[in-house]
């Protein structure tokens, strides 16, 4: 058995999400007041009582998620698991990247809190409300999918931000060519194209303002080599040095999330068990898709939590 553990990214976020973890475990619990004391403020509260919309917002989903993915690994780290020893790589979809790296001992969860914080804030930042869209072309595969947002440009910025699953792509940029690539979309075969319900233009050239401001942030922060090779999205490859690790995350905020690719890297490596690391199951259900020999496994609650260590050490 070979395992990278994956963290997920936004939209995987519900109100009550790592509630139980920290009701149960004392090493959740401080994951949490660690957060907590990064932010300056009580962001678990907004976790665990709402109101959702609060919750959705960039700027706390991002840390939130990271939050409970780490609680998830101390957990873990608590009832004996040795990352180095029993996962070959880890990879985090879009914000999970920050999980990612942070599990692997490459950011300090205070660090880690902190930049998701930025990055949520100047991501938000970076499009006015309303002048951005991103849409789901689903039936597409991603060559038709480019070629439809290349189409629709027509002089704005639309471009394919996420590459999630085989006929699951996601296009981003101005809402008025998004909107003409969901029409195009529809056109060339697309099983369904639909606008998502996002804040903002993620992945594409309209955050270039985000990533100068992760370039900056980033620039202050320690970077240590990760205990295991990080697979970046921009590159659907194995990293592990941190200068480099700095420049993907800046190209990120920009850049297309490669996961199919990564999911088809790491199988190409041998991984045969993918952990999906925190809270929600959306990418299990991506690697039933991507890699169909290879197995998903949710781990999410102490339960989980119980029966992946049974695995690792049985």
């Amino acid at each position: 058995m070979s395992i990278a553990f994956t963290f997920p990214g936004q939209g995987s976020q519900s109100v009550g999400m790592g509630k139980e973890l920290a009701d149960a475990y004392s090493q959740a619990r401080e994951v949490f007041e660690e957060v907590d004391t990064a932010l300056g403020e009580p962001l678990s509260k907004i976790m665990w009582e709402g109101p959702a919309e609060t919750l959705t917002l960039t700027a706390n989903a991002q840390p939130a998620l990271m939050a409970v993915s780490l609680a998830t690994m101390r957990v873990l780290e608590a009832k004996g698991l040795d990352l180095k020893a029993s996962v070959a790589f880890v990879a985090g979809h879009s914000l999970g990247e920050y999980s990612a790296l942070a599990a692997a001992g490459s950011l300090s969860i205070s660090d880690a809190a902190r930049l998701l914080r930025i990055r949520g804030s100047s991501m938000q930042q970076a499009v006015p409300v309303g002048e951005g869209a991103m849409a789901a072309l689903l039936g597409l595969d991603f060559e038709a999918a480019k070629a439809v947002a290349q189409e629709a440009a027509q002089g704005e910025v639309c471009q394919a931000a996420n590459d999630n699953a085989p006929g699951q792509v996601v296009v981003s940029g101005h809402k008025a060519a998004v909107e003409r690539a969901v029409e195009i979309a529809k056109g060339k075969g697309a099983r369904r194209a639909v606008l998502l319900p996002v804040s903002a233009p993620f992945h594409c050239t309209l955050m270039a303002p985000a990533a100068d401001v992760m370039a900056d942030a980033l620039s202050n922060v320690d970077i240590k080599t990760p205990a295991v090779p990080l697979v970046a999205n921009v590159l659907a490859s194995a990293i592990s040095d941190p200068g480099e690790i700095r420049r993907r995350l800046i190209e990120q905020v920009t850049g297309t999330v490669r996961w199919r690719e990564s999911v088809e890297y790491l199988a190409s490596q041998g991984v045969d068990t993918f952990c999906e690391i925190g809270t929600g199951k959306v990418l299990t259900g991506m690697v039933k898709r991507i890699a169909k020999e290879a197995e998903g496994i949710a781990v999410n609650t102490g339960a989980d939590i119980d029966a992946l260590m049974e695995r690792i050490s049985g």
